[in-house]
Protein backbone atom coordinates (compact mmCIF):
# COMPACT_ATOMS: atom_id res chain seq x y z
CA UNK A 1 0.00 0.00 0.00
CA UNK A 2 1.41 3.39 -0.93
CA UNK A 3 1.55 5.79 2.08
CA UNK A 4 -0.68 8.82 1.70
CA UNK A 5 -2.51 7.40 -1.32
CA UNK A 6 -6.01 6.31 -0.22
CA UNK A 7 -6.86 5.23 -3.77
CA UNK A 8 -4.46 2.33 -3.27
CA UNK A 9 -5.90 1.10 0.02
CA UNK A 10 -7.25 -2.43 0.00
CA UNK A 11 -11.04 -2.48 0.51
CA UNK A 12 -12.12 -3.53 4.03
CA UNK A 13 -14.72 -5.98 2.66
CA UNK A 14 -12.12 -8.65 1.80
CA UNK A 15 -12.30 -11.78 3.94
CA UNK A 16 -9.28 -13.93 3.09
CA UNK A 17 -5.55 -13.37 2.95
CA UNK A 18 -5.42 -14.77 -0.59
CA UNK A 19 -8.04 -12.34 -1.85
CA UNK A 20 -6.29 -9.41 -0.18
CA UNK A 21 -2.99 -10.39 -1.77
CA UNK A 22 -4.56 -10.63 -5.22
CA UNK A 23 -6.19 -7.23 -4.87
CA UNK A 24 -3.02 -5.63 -3.54
CA UNK A 25 -1.16 -6.86 -6.61
CA UNK A 26 -3.90 -5.55 -8.87
CA UNK A 27 -3.87 -2.15 -7.18
CA UNK A 28 -0.17 -1.85 -7.90
CA UNK A 29 -0.85 -2.27 -11.63
CA UNK A 30 -3.52 0.43 -11.87
CA UNK A 31 -2.61 3.55 -13.82
CA UNK A 32 -2.83 6.87 -12.04
CA UNK A 33 -6.33 8.26 -12.57
CA UNK A 34 -5.18 11.86 -13.00
CA UNK A 35 -2.46 10.96 -15.50
CA UNK A 36 -4.91 8.98 -17.62
CA UNK A 37 -7.35 11.89 -17.63
CA UNK A 38 -4.59 14.37 -18.50
CA UNK A 39 -3.60 12.35 -21.58
CA UNK A 40 -7.22 12.06 -22.65
CA UNK A 41 -7.70 15.82 -22.26
CA UNK A 42 -4.64 16.42 -24.46
CA UNK A 43 -6.03 14.06 -27.09
CA UNK A 44 -9.42 15.78 -26.92
CA UNK A 45 -7.79 19.15 -27.55
CA UNK A 46 -6.11 17.79 -30.70
CA UNK A 47 -8.77 15.46 -32.11
CA UNK A 48 -12.28 16.74 -31.47
CA UNK A 49 -14.80 17.60 -34.18
CA UNK A 50 -17.86 19.78 -34.65
CA UNK A 51 -20.19 17.70 -36.86
CA UNK A 52 -22.12 20.83 -37.86
CA UNK A 53 -19.11 22.19 -39.74
CA UNK A 54 -17.09 19.01 -40.31
CA UNK A 55 -19.75 17.25 -42.39
CA UNK A 56 -21.50 18.40 -45.55
CA UNK A 57 -25.14 18.14 -44.51
CA UNK A 58 -26.34 19.95 -47.64
CA UNK A 59 -24.93 17.33 -50.04
CA UNK A 60 -27.58 15.13 -51.68
CA UNK A 61 -27.99 11.46 -50.82
CA UNK A 62 -25.86 9.39 -53.21
CA UNK A 63 -27.71 7.03 -55.53
CA UNK A 64 -26.63 3.41 -55.36
CA UNK A 65 -24.80 3.72 -52.03
CA UNK A 66 -25.64 1.93 -48.80
CA UNK A 67 -26.46 3.50 -45.42
CA UNK A 68 -24.83 0.54 -43.68
CA UNK A 69 -22.49 -2.18 -44.98
CA UNK A 70 -24.66 -5.05 -46.23
CA UNK A 71 -22.68 -7.65 -44.27
CA UNK A 72 -23.71 -5.85 -41.06
CA UNK A 73 -27.43 -5.77 -41.92
CA UNK A 74 -29.29 -8.17 -39.64
CA UNK A 75 -30.85 -10.31 -42.40
CA UNK A 76 -27.68 -10.65 -44.49
CA UNK A 77 -27.16 -14.17 -45.88
CA UNK A 78 -30.53 -15.47 -44.66
CA UNK A 79 -33.10 -17.16 -46.96
CA UNK A 80 -35.21 -13.99 -46.75
CA UNK A 81 -32.24 -11.82 -47.77
CA UNK A 82 -31.68 -13.97 -50.83
CA UNK A 83 -35.30 -13.38 -51.90
CA UNK A 84 -35.11 -9.60 -51.48
CA UNK A 85 -34.34 -7.24 -54.34
CA UNK A 86 -31.21 -5.10 -54.14
CA UNK A 87 -33.41 -2.04 -53.68
CA UNK A 88 -35.22 -3.63 -50.74
CA UNK A 89 -31.91 -4.69 -49.17
CA UNK A 90 -30.58 -1.14 -49.42
CA UNK A 91 -33.80 0.21 -47.96
CA UNK A 92 -33.49 -2.18 -45.01
CA UNK A 93 -29.91 -0.99 -44.49
CA UNK A 94 -31.18 2.61 -44.41
CA UNK A 95 -33.78 1.78 -41.76
CA UNK A 96 -31.33 -0.27 -39.70
CA UNK A 97 -28.86 2.63 -39.75
CA UNK A 98 -31.63 4.83 -38.34
CA UNK A 99 -32.47 2.17 -35.74
CA UNK A 100 -28.85 1.92 -34.62
CA UNK A 101 -28.49 5.71 -34.49
CA UNK A 102 -31.66 5.87 -32.35
CA UNK A 103 -30.23 3.22 -30.03
CA UNK A 104 -26.97 5.17 -29.88
CA UNK A 105 -28.75 8.36 -28.82
CA UNK A 106 -30.62 6.45 -26.09
CA UNK A 107 -27.40 4.99 -24.74
CA UNK A 108 -25.58 8.30 -24.86
CA UNK A 109 -28.30 10.12 -22.95
CA UNK A 110 -28.08 7.40 -20.28
CA UNK A 111 -24.29 7.63 -20.29
CA UNK A 112 -24.31 11.40 -19.81
CA UNK A 113 -26.50 11.05 -16.74
CA UNK A 114 -24.32 8.28 -15.31
CA UNK A 115 -21.20 10.39 -15.82
CA UNK A 116 -22.76 13.34 -14.02
CA UNK A 117 -23.62 11.04 -11.10
CA UNK A 118 -20.06 9.67 -11.11
CA UNK A 119 -18.41 13.08 -10.73
CA UNK A 120 -20.97 14.65 -8.39
CA UNK A 121 -18.89 14.10 -5.23
CA UNK A 122 -15.45 14.45 -6.82
CA UNK A 123 -13.08 17.40 -6.96
CA UNK A 124 -14.29 19.79 -9.65
CA UNK A 125 -10.71 20.86 -10.40
CA UNK A 126 -9.39 17.34 -11.00
CA UNK A 127 -8.39 16.12 -14.46
CA UNK A 128 -10.72 13.16 -13.93
CA UNK A 129 -13.76 15.42 -13.59
CA UNK A 130 -12.60 17.75 -16.36
CA UNK A 131 -12.35 14.81 -18.74
CA UNK A 132 -15.80 13.51 -17.73
CA UNK A 133 -17.24 16.93 -18.60
CA UNK A 134 -15.34 16.86 -21.90
CA UNK A 135 -16.82 13.47 -22.69
CA UNK A 136 -20.32 14.70 -21.87
CA UNK A 137 -19.79 17.53 -24.37
CA UNK A 138 -18.68 14.94 -26.96
CA UNK A 139 -21.78 12.85 -26.33
CA UNK A 140 -24.04 15.89 -26.72
CA UNK A 141 -22.56 16.49 -30.18
CA UNK A 142 -22.80 12.80 -31.07
CA UNK A 143 -26.48 12.62 -30.13
CA UNK A 144 -27.29 15.66 -32.26
CA UNK A 145 -25.19 14.25 -35.10
CA UNK A 146 -27.01 10.91 -35.03
CA UNK A 147 -30.40 12.63 -34.96
CA UNK A 148 -29.47 14.78 -37.94
CA UNK A 149 -28.24 11.71 -39.84
CA UNK A 150 -31.58 9.96 -39.22
CA UNK A 151 -33.43 12.97 -40.60
CA UNK A 152 -31.13 13.22 -43.61
CA UNK A 153 -31.68 9.55 -44.47
CA UNK A 154 -35.45 9.94 -44.46
CA UNK A 155 -36.14 6.98 -42.16
CA UNK A 156 -38.05 7.39 -38.88
CA UNK A 157 -36.40 7.28 -35.49
CA UNK A 158 -36.75 3.95 -33.67
CA UNK A 159 -37.12 4.28 -29.89
CA UNK A 160 -36.44 1.23 -27.73
CA UNK A 161 -39.51 -0.59 -26.35
CA UNK A 162 -41.25 1.24 -23.52
CA UNK A 163 -40.32 -1.50 -21.01
CA UNK A 164 -36.59 -1.00 -21.55
CA UNK A 165 -36.97 2.77 -21.76
CA UNK A 166 -38.47 2.74 -18.26
CA UNK A 167 -36.02 0.15 -16.91
CA UNK A 168 -33.26 2.57 -17.89
CA UNK A 169 -34.81 5.12 -15.51
CA UNK A 170 -34.15 2.65 -12.71
CA UNK A 171 -30.60 2.01 -13.93
CA UNK A 172 -29.81 5.73 -13.99
CA UNK A 173 -31.06 6.05 -10.40
CA UNK A 174 -29.56 3.03 -8.67
CA UNK A 175 -26.54 1.99 -10.75
CA UNK A 176 -23.27 1.55 -8.89
CA UNK A 177 -20.11 3.13 -10.27
CA UNK A 178 -18.66 -0.10 -11.70
CA UNK A 179 -22.09 -1.02 -13.07
CA UNK A 180 -22.29 2.35 -14.81
CA UNK A 181 -18.94 1.93 -16.53
CA UNK A 182 -19.66 -1.68 -17.52
CA UNK A 183 -22.91 -0.55 -19.16
CA UNK A 184 -21.05 2.31 -20.84
CA UNK A 185 -18.61 -0.08 -22.48
CA UNK A 186 -21.41 -2.36 -23.61
CA UNK A 187 -23.12 0.54 -25.35
CA UNK A 188 -19.93 1.81 -26.95
CA UNK A 189 -17.70 -1.06 -28.00
CA UNK A 190 -19.97 -3.20 -30.21
CA UNK A 191 -21.19 -0.20 -32.19
CA UNK A 192 -17.61 1.03 -32.37
CA UNK A 193 -16.50 -2.28 -33.94
CA UNK A 194 -19.19 -1.94 -36.61
CA UNK A 195 -18.37 1.69 -37.27
CA UNK A 196 -14.69 0.86 -37.77
CA UNK A 197 -15.82 -1.37 -40.64
CA UNK A 198 -18.16 1.32 -41.97
CA UNK A 199 -16.16 4.53 -42.28
CA UNK A 200 -13.54 3.17 -44.74
CA UNK A 201 -16.20 1.35 -46.85
CA UNK A 202 -16.62 3.20 -50.15
CA UNK A 203 -19.93 1.44 -50.81
CA UNK A 204 -21.44 3.46 -47.97
CA UNK A 205 -22.91 6.98 -48.13
CA UNK A 206 -20.24 9.66 -47.66
CA UNK A 207 -22.26 11.30 -44.89
CA UNK A 208 -22.62 8.03 -42.94
CA UNK A 209 -18.89 7.38 -43.32
CA UNK A 210 -18.17 10.86 -41.97
CA UNK A 211 -20.48 10.36 -39.00
CA UNK A 212 -18.91 7.01 -38.11
CA UNK A 213 -15.36 8.37 -38.53
CA UNK A 214 -16.01 11.19 -36.04
CA UNK A 215 -17.65 8.79 -33.63
CA UNK A 216 -14.82 6.24 -33.82
CA UNK A 217 -12.10 8.84 -33.17
CA UNK A 218 -13.83 10.38 -30.19
CA UNK A 219 -15.22 7.15 -28.74
CA UNK A 220 -11.71 5.70 -28.52
CA UNK A 221 -11.07 8.15 -25.67
CA UNK A 222 -14.38 7.35 -24.01
CA UNK A 223 -13.61 3.63 -24.08
CA UNK A 224 -10.17 4.22 -22.55
CA UNK A 225 -11.66 6.33 -19.74
CA UNK A 226 -14.38 3.75 -19.00
CA UNK A 227 -11.99 0.78 -19.12
CA UNK A 228 -9.49 2.38 -16.76
CA UNK A 229 -12.20 3.32 -14.28
CA UNK A 230 -13.97 -0.06 -14.45
CA UNK A 231 -10.65 -1.86 -13.91
CA UNK A 232 -10.06 0.32 -10.84
CA UNK A 233 -13.59 -0.23 -9.53
CA UNK A 234 -13.40 -4.02 -9.90
CA UNK A 235 -10.34 -3.92 -7.66
CA UNK A 236 -11.44 -1.36 -5.07
CA UNK A 237 -15.20 -1.95 -4.80
CA UNK A 238 -16.58 -4.18 -2.03
CA UNK A 239 -17.46 -7.78 -2.87
CA UNK A 240 -21.23 -7.15 -3.00
CA UNK A 241 -20.76 -4.34 -5.51
CA UNK A 242 -18.55 -6.43 -7.77
CA UNK A 243 -21.12 -9.23 -7.77
CA UNK A 244 -23.94 -6.79 -8.49
CA UNK A 245 -21.89 -5.44 -11.39
CA UNK A 246 -21.54 -8.93 -12.87
CA UNK A 247 -25.30 -9.50 -12.77
CA UNK A 248 -26.32 -6.02 -13.95
CA UNK A 249 -23.79 -6.10 -16.79
CA UNK A 250 -25.12 -9.49 -17.92
CA UNK A 251 -28.69 -8.23 -17.85
CA UNK A 252 -27.65 -5.11 -19.76
CA UNK A 253 -26.08 -7.35 -22.42
CA UNK A 254 -29.35 -9.24 -22.76
CA UNK A 255 -31.35 -6.00 -23.14
CA UNK A 256 -28.81 -4.56 -25.56
CA UNK A 257 -28.93 -7.58 -27.86
CA UNK A 258 -32.74 -7.50 -27.79
CA UNK A 259 -32.89 -3.79 -28.69
CA UNK A 260 -30.04 -3.75 -31.19
CA UNK A 261 -32.35 -3.65 -34.21
CA UNK A 262 -35.95 -2.53 -33.79
CA UNK A 263 -38.23 -5.16 -35.45
CA UNK A 264 -40.36 -2.36 -36.94
CA UNK A 265 -37.64 -1.90 -39.57
CA UNK A 266 -38.80 -5.12 -41.24
CA UNK A 267 -42.41 -3.97 -41.47
CA UNK A 268 -41.31 -0.60 -42.83
CA UNK A 269 -39.58 -2.22 -45.81
CA UNK A 270 -42.48 -4.56 -46.58
CA UNK A 271 -41.29 -7.74 -44.84
CA UNK A 272 -43.15 -10.06 -42.50
CA UNK A 273 -41.94 -9.08 -39.03
CA UNK A 274 -42.23 -12.53 -37.44
CA UNK A 275 -40.47 -14.28 -40.28
CA UNK A 276 -37.67 -11.71 -40.34
CA UNK A 277 -37.09 -11.87 -36.58
CA UNK A 278 -37.04 -15.68 -36.67
CA UNK A 279 -34.50 -15.74 -39.48
CA UNK A 280 -32.25 -13.23 -37.74
CA UNK A 281 -32.29 -15.37 -34.59
CA UNK A 282 -31.44 -18.48 -36.61
CA UNK A 283 -28.70 -16.78 -38.64
CA UNK A 284 -25.22 -18.12 -38.04
CA UNK A 285 -23.79 -15.08 -39.83
CA UNK A 286 -25.63 -12.68 -37.53
CA UNK A 287 -24.48 -14.55 -34.44
CA UNK A 288 -20.90 -14.39 -35.68
CA UNK A 289 -21.16 -10.66 -36.39
CA UNK A 290 -22.51 -9.87 -32.92
CA UNK A 291 -20.00 -12.07 -31.11
CA UNK A 292 -17.10 -10.68 -33.14
CA UNK A 293 -18.32 -7.18 -32.32
CA UNK A 294 -18.42 -8.00 -28.62
CA UNK A 295 -15.20 -10.06 -28.43
CA UNK A 296 -12.79 -7.27 -27.56
CA UNK A 297 -15.15 -6.21 -24.78
CA UNK A 298 -15.87 -9.71 -23.46
CA UNK A 299 -12.15 -10.51 -23.39
CA UNK A 300 -11.58 -7.38 -21.29
CA UNK A 301 -14.52 -8.07 -18.96
CA UNK A 302 -13.32 -11.64 -18.50
CA UNK A 303 -9.81 -10.39 -17.69
CA UNK A 304 -11.04 -8.08 -14.90
CA UNK A 305 -13.46 -10.59 -13.37
CA UNK A 306 -16.84 -9.37 -14.62
CA UNK A 307 -17.79 -12.49 -16.61
CA UNK A 308 -18.39 -14.85 -13.72
CA UNK A 309 -21.31 -16.83 -12.33
CA UNK A 310 -24.80 -15.57 -13.14
CA UNK A 311 -23.37 -12.66 -15.11
CA UNK A 312 -21.59 -14.99 -17.50
CA UNK A 313 -24.73 -17.06 -18.02
CA UNK A 314 -26.67 -13.88 -18.84
CA UNK A 315 -24.02 -12.88 -21.38
CA UNK A 316 -24.32 -16.29 -23.01
CA UNK A 317 -28.10 -16.02 -23.14
CA UNK A 318 -27.73 -12.62 -24.85
CA UNK A 319 -25.94 -14.29 -27.77
CA UNK A 320 -22.99 -11.92 -27.45
CA UNK A 321 -20.73 -14.51 -25.80
CA UNK A 322 -20.03 -17.91 -27.34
Amino acid sequence: MTPGNPAREVPPAMTTVTERDVLRDALGLLKDREQVAERLLESSAKHSFDPETELDWAAPIEEGKWFWPPELVSLYDTPLWRKMSEEQRMDLARHEAASLASLGIWFEIILMQLLVRHIYDKSVTSNHVRYALTEIADECRHSMMFAKMIQKGGAPSYPVPRLYHNLARVLKTVSTTPGSFAATLLGEEILDWMQRLTFPDERVQTLVRGVTRIHVVEEARHVRYAREELRRQMVTAPAWERELTRVSCGEAARVFSTCFVNPKVYENVGLDRREAVAQVRASGHRTEVMQNGAKRLTDFLDDIGVLQGVGRRLWKSSGLLA
